[in-house]
């Protein structure tokens, strides 16, 4: 008897540790979903297209790191940081196949707040607890990618929150017109904050409400200090960058790999400012040293994060928003699925791991989210092959780039974001569609535009929350009738023919709590008046017979 409970108990034993087994395993998988697509690799129809893709994309990281970087007010060296380790980290944990996450325009120009707010130019009233000297820069720069690396770090944590606290399930506020008009916004800042460059100035750093409005009154104000080589070759930077991204994509069908013109611009511009001197012989600002390396972790500096809580959140709320965007478009493309909720963890881990690498604040990009799908990527492979190129440029190319002009850079973000600015076509589309979808989205602009990228977007959120409850409420609720026509028209009840036994209601809007009550009313109304009619058609047929 003994013997056979003892065989019973290590039966049911097994069965639980079979049971634990298998739900960590399915843990894992859904945590870390490399797990999942990793083993299931084809090497031979998708490393081509990955390898293909991934050079083409660790041009585009390179540049924009470094571009992005200076965007960020820190040393551009550290954009070539957030342009590998966050890619990496999202390879692990991220879901979205075509997500190429890294360095991006928006979460820098909030991050930058904080690095100019904490460290300006030609100030040391700041310190922070680990601003000492490496990588051959001096203890300003390390001081202001302390900050940026902050910021990275405390929203990192604020999605990582949202992740444990399930609000990825929240998403359905963030509606189309809301992400659009915020996106397009904070691109039109971004394209602002890069006039400077573009024209050569000299001028201080402007931000704050209607910062937008006295960058350009300033550039008005000192139009006569434009320096011309820089806006010439900008003009000529930007008009080649169009012209060659629209001969790609209009010829991509028919080339295999299309033109690097970014690299090729860079390469170019760069040979030229040495050859002629241009730095000196005409004032051009460059890039400057480039260290070699990738310098020990170190965490940033912790005594500063209360400082940084409006950037972190404005870096966790906007990075999240436009990268979950444009992973939700890649699988609804490639007919795969995401998990919203994953994506705060990736996005989050994203964040606070590179920052005690020295990285700023990263997110999804538009730019190389539509690199990938034009060169044929088909996993997450492309973004880890950029990332062994993107080493390379750190110990072996970065010095070289030291005389890249600093417009040649502003004219590549600029035409980066040309993605973001396109999305003024929208409010056509809105004004067809919906007049109350085209005002949410000019609102919302207007917002960004006067405020900041967070802002415009919690703005959108609470315009959306209002409109939803006074509209739901005011639901109409149809009483439909059999139609003597064939043709769908609206008819009056006059010219239909109800249906015996049989009471038909649509409601304009989806049936929720909000509308609930109303709904029920007009059933009852509707029920009433049917039976009025009902018992009217007897007495009318006895004075007829009456007659």
């Amino acid at each position: 008897m003994t013997g056979t409970k003892r065989k019973k108990e290590n039966a049911i034993w097994r069965k639980i540790h079979a049971l634990r087994y298998e739900d960590f395993k399915l843990w894992c998988v859904r945590r870390l979903p490399i797990l999942d697509w990793a083993p299931n690799y084809n090497w031979r129809s998708d490393l081509m297209p990955d390898t293909v893709s991934g050079m083409m994309l660790a041009i585009q990281q390179v540049t924009q790191g470094l571009a992005f970087a200076v965007l960020s007010s820190v040393h551009p060296v550290f954009g070539l940081y957030g342009s590998l380790f966050p890619a990496i980290i999202y390879a692990i944990f991220g879901m979205g196949r075509h997500v190429a996450t890294g360095t991006f325009a928006l979460t820098s120009l909030i991050s930058a707040n904080a690095v100019e707010r904490l460290v300006p130019p030609a100030s040391s009233n700041f310190t922070a607890d680990n601003s000492s000297f490496i990588l051959g820069l001096s203890e300003f720069e390390m001081q202001r990618i302390g900050v940026a690396a902050a910021v990275s770090l405390l929203g990192g944590l604020i999605q990582v929150a949202m992740f444990v606290l399930h609000l990825g399930s929240a998403t359905f506020l963030l509606t189309e017109p809301v992400i659009s008009a915020m996106t397009t916004g904070a691109a039109t800042h971004v394209v602002t904050s890069q006039v400077k460059y573009l024209l050569g100035m000299k001028m201080p750093y402007i931000s704050g409400p209607l910062g937008f409005f006295y960058i350009y009154a300033y550039i008005f104000e000192n139009i006569k200090s434009i320096q011309l080589e820089a806006l010439l070759l900008s003009v000529l930077s930007i008009v080649i960058l169009v012209v060659v991204k629209e001969l790609n994509e209009k010829f991509k069908k028919k080339i295999k790999v299309v033109i690097p013109i970014d690299l090729v611009l860079i390469i170019a511009t760069s040979a030229a400012c040495y050859s002629a001197d241009m730095e000196h012989s005409y004032g051009l600002e460059v890039v400057g040293h480039i260290p070699k390396g990738i310098p020990p972790p170190r965490p940033p500096p912790m005594n500063i994060l209360p400082e940084v809580i409006t950037e972190a959140f404005g870096v966790a709320l906007v990075g999240y928003v436009a990268s979950l965007a444009l992973a939700q478009a890649s699988a609804k493309r490639f007919n795969y699925s995401v998990d919203d909720n994953q994506e705060f963890l990736a996005h989050g881990l994203s964040n606070v791991i590179p920052s005690f690498f020295f990285c700023i604040p990263s997110a999804a990009a538009m730019g190389r989210t539509a690199l990938l799908y034009s060169t044929g990527a088909k996993t997450q492979v492309a973004s880890l092959i950029s990332c062994i190129l993107v080493l390379v440029v750190i110990y072996a190319v970065g010095p070289i780039l030291y005389w890249l002009p600093m417009c040649v850079l502003a004219s590549i973000i600029v035409v980066g974001l040309k993605g973001m600015l396109v999305q003024f076509r929208d409010l056509k589309r809105y004004w067809t569609l919906d007049k109350v979808d085209w005002s949410i989205w000019v609102s919302t602009y207007v917002f960004t535009i006067c405020f900041a990228a967070n802002v415009g977007l919690l703005y959108g959120v609470v315009c959306t929350i209002v409109i939803v409850v006074f509209r739901f409420p005011r639901a109409m609720t149809l009483s439909l009738k059999h139609m003597k026509e064939v043709e769908c028209r609206f008819k009056t009840e006059a010219d239909s023919e109800s249906l015996q036994q049989v009471k038909i209601v649509s409601v304009n809007n989806p049936l929720v709590f909000l509308n609930a009550k109303k709904f029920h009313m007009d059933i009852l109304k509707i029920i009433q008046k049917e039976n009025m009619c009902a018992q009217q058609q007897p007495e009318d047929v006895n004075k007829v017979s009456s007659a």
